[in-house]
């Protein structure tokens, strides 16, 4: 193989040692066997899904502060504050 300089270059793997409750264990090992991958390879996409999921909810936190400091409409700014606070503090 040649490499030609537009080829991704990986970054190298950090090796973590996790210990994960049996119950959760188990679900990744029946997610693996089923996807027919490893269950290091479904662990780490599981992590990156959550890391992304992490990032959607603060943009969408302050998204909605921005648009809380813009509104001159009290009413949307009462929804805007009940939506904050669910974000931050859950149902």
């Amino acid at each position: 193989m040649v490499y030609d300089g537009h080829m991704a270059i990986s970054k190298p793997s950090v090796r973590q040692t996790v210990s994960l409750p049996s119950r959760v264990a188990r679900r990744v090992n029946s997610l693996a066997k089923r996807q027919r991958t490893s269950a290091s390879r479904v662990i780490v996409d599981l992590i990156e899904t959550g890391l992304e999921a992490q990032e959607q909810e603060r943009k969408q936190f302050f998204e909605l502060a921005d648009r809380l400091v813009q509104s001159s409409d009290s009413s949307e700014q009462k929804r805007l504050k009940a939506e904050l606070a669910r974000l931050t503090f859950g149902e």
